[in-house]
């Protein structure tokens, strides 16, 4: 079905709505992100959320008019002031009078007589607005209304306040949100009944008219039934969506495979340490997905060292013993060729063919591997999307294996190639992901977690210092590095920024080589991928005693011998970050230390921050915290990678929704899940609504 034709007034472009011209029109579409190519339309106005609401609804007489209040007074206007000529600066002042007392009106750089044709001596005018004092006298300065006695229905008495941006003024917005409010159309009700009547909330459009119109202050709080119905729509949307890409992955049919538990029980052996009981079940849950004859799509989420690459080798081994091949791809270069650097002696010892494949490699290079692909002599493939291209031909790939998840949303899930597509897929991530996320972008997988470290791992010890104590950090580095040990600086920025007061990681490089010399070497994300390269590897082999470096060292990079982790201005970092940050070092037989730098004044966000990393080193518990401390787009790094971001839900708020939505969303897809009839088109025009139709196509396959 395309998309109905009842939705058509909500996706005109601005353009077409008295009063926009091109200049708004083009502000707005950037203000809202439209995607590329497209205009803002009528429904980005629409599901701009108030942030909070101004109410006027105080009418008073003077007398009662308390500082600081906001009220709405019916005023007799008595004589007006304006400056003396030549002093501008002086304001124009209008005094007037109620039965209760005086008070006087103030403007600044009231030019061109339109105070005085506003407010005419000897009138009545409703005059809204912020109540000061000066000289012991009340006033309003620059009243945000002002209306004449028979037009007071035009003065908002509960006014909406939305986020604006430089050159869209309040006024401007919420003239516009009112004539869209107007043209809304009538919609099928998509809500189950059940749930509708558990909570008792408003038809979509009386919800939309409550937040964007309320008569009172109450109807536009965050948990009033208008705003709790938005979010759950829009959780409903994102949840159904899930629903349907899953059913796309799954019904695409897996083969199910038989083990002979001989290549594995190799690999088992040739393991320098004994499996953790997380991995050994993580293990099981996936051999039953391969087993079975329905395609495999799970996420297995650690943290930083929980040992997820083993248990990828382990899903591996079992799918060349049922005679099929497997593909691992990481995101970058350089985390491939660190996969497949732990891959490789594991492999040789039980006999598994594994190769690394990347972008930059010289044909002569590729192709022999190219070749052992094809025959199916080469098991395991390691590489970057290179991996997908054309000219890469599996003889049987059955397993895809990709890394560090979140920069892979529900897009690139289905856009994996043809190659890729009707093989089982095991996603793995290092970020501990909060449930409620979980169920939000990954709904589509079933999950694996790895929640203990390996064994022999040590715990860090964590500190936090002002930057005050900066020639006692360098005393005490001085000294650990003598002894042997390597450590990070990490910076937040690579070079010195006019806004911000921060150190960047080129000036700290420049005072530390004053200490310690040829010892230090910079790395950052602007060097190219050689330089790059070079220095960690300087930096592995324990020639470089001293990484300063920006944050292009958190995912992934593995050197043992390192063990102090130092982070200056710590307050600026994310809890997710500073944990990926730490989870660099502890990864050797030696106690680890990490230590926060921050720069005074804190804010109580960052310090709860510092508190909580320093209080534990348990990734999950400090994404809970995190989700709690930042809002959701933030965790996972996301706000621009395709991941929803919510405009309606807000997640502190509304995330008891989102179980209740997700079973909804799993009942009606179950129930009806090609989405006809009269409550699949309701269905439909939900997802229309919240631009989810990528996922309508899919369903005629179903």
């Amino acid at each position: 079905m395309s998309r109905p034709s009842t939705l058509d007034p909500l996706f005109r472009s601005l353009q077409s709505i008295k009063g926009v011209g091109p200049q708004l029109a083009a502000l707005l579409t950037r203000y809202f992100g439209a995607p590329e190519g497209q205009e803002a339309i009528a429904l980005d106005i629409l599901m701009h959320m108030p942030s909070g609401v101004v109410d006027r609804s105080r009418q008073v007489g003077i007398a009662e008019a308390y500082l600081g209040q906001v009220v709405t007074l019916l005023l007799h206007i008595d004589r007006h002031q304006p400056p003396p000529r030549g002093k501008p600066q002086v304001p124009h002042r209008v005094f007037a009078h109620d039965e209760t007392g005086e008070m006087q009106l103030v403007f600044f750089r009231a030019q061109g007589g339109w105070v005085e044709k506003a407010l005419p001596v000897g009138e009545q005018r409703y005059v809204s607005g912020k109540i000061d004092f000066f000289n012991g006298e009340k006033q309003i300065t620059h009243p945000d209304y002002v209306v004449e006695v028979d037009k007071f229905a035009t003065l908002p008495l509960v006014e909406p306040v939305y986020p604006l941006t430089q050159g869209l003024s309040s006024k401007a917005l919420t003239k516009l949100t009112r004539q869209i409010i107007e043209t809304l159309p009538e919609l099928p009700e998509w809500i189950p009944p059940a749930t509708l009547s558990h909570f008792n909330w408003p038809t979509f459009g009386n919800a939309m008219r409550s937040v964007h119109t309320p008569t009172n202050p109450a109807e536009a709080e965050l948990w009033a039934p208008a705003r709790m119905r938005l979010a759950y729509d829009e959780y409903l949307a994102g949840q159904l969506t899930l629903q349907i890409v899953r059913s796309t992955m799954v019904a695409a049919r897996g083969i199910a495979r038989t083990f002979t538990g001989e290549i594995t029980s190799r690999v088992l052996s040739t393991l320098p340490f004994a499996l953790t009981a997380g991995q050994e079940q993580a293990i099981a849950e996936i051999r039953d997905d391969l087993a079975s004859s329905d395609r495999m799509s799970r996420l297995l989420q650690g943290d930083v060292g929980a040992g997820k690459t083993v248990v990828a080798l382990m899903a591996m081994a079992a799918m060349a013993e049922s005679g099929a091949q497997s593909a691992m791809m990481a995101p970058t270069e350089l985390l491939a060729s660190q996969h497949f650097k732990t891959l490789k002696p594991l492999c040789d010892a039980a006999g598994l063919g594994c190769v690394l494949l990347t972008g930059k490699m010289p044909a002569a290079e590729r192709r022999p591997i190219l070749a052992g692909l094809a025959s199916g002599e080469i098991t395991i493939a390691v590489g970057t999307h290179a991996l997908f291209q054309s000219g890469v031909e599996f003889k049987d790939l059955g397993l895809t294996v990709v890394d560090e998840q979140h920069r892979f949303g529900v897009h690139q899930r289905l856009a994996l190639s043809d190659k890729g597509r009707h093989t089982d897929l095991l996603v793995m991530t290092a970020t501990p992901i909060p449930r409620t996320l979980v169920l939000t972008h990954f709904g589509d997988m079933e999950v694996s977690v790895l929640r203990e470290k390996p064994k022999g791992r040590q715990p860090i010890d964590t500190a936090v210092l002002s930057i005050g104590d900066y020639p006692r950090v360098i005393q005490r580095l001085k000294t650990r590095i003598e002894e042997g040990a390597q450590a990070f600086w990490v910076c937040p920025l690579v070079e010195e920024s006019e806004h911000l007061d921060v150190v960047s990681a080129e000036d700290r490089f420049a005072e530390l080589r004053k200490v310690f010399g040829d010892q230090v070497a910079l790395i950052h994300g602007r060097m190219s991928a050689a330089a790059k390269q070079e220095t960690m590897q300087r930096f592995s082999t324990n020639e470089v005693k001293l990484l300063v470096a920006t944050t292009v060292i958190e995912v992934g990079v593995d050197v043992p011998n390192a063990s102090i982790m130092i982070i200056e201005h710590a307050e600026r970092f994310g809890l997710a970050q500073l944990h990926q940050l730490r989870g660099r070092v502890g990864r050797g037989a030696q106690r680890s230390a990490c230590l926060l730098l921050y720069k005074d004044p804190l804010s109580e966000t960052a310090k709860a921050r510092l508190e909580t990393i320093k209080g534990t080193e348990d990734g999950f518990e400090i994404a809970e915290r995190d989700l709690e401390l930042r809002g959701q787009g933030d965790v996972l790094g996301t706000r621009q990678s395709g991941m929803p971001g919510y405009r309606l839900a807000v997640p502190d708020v509304h995330r008891h929704l989102l179980d209740y939505a997700h079973d909804d969303a799993k009942a009606a897809f179950a129930a009806n899940p090609s989405l006809t009839g009269p409550d699949g088109e309701a269905l439909q025009t939900l997802l229309y609504l919240f631009r989810k139709d990528l996922a309508i196509p899919l369903l005629r396959a179903g």
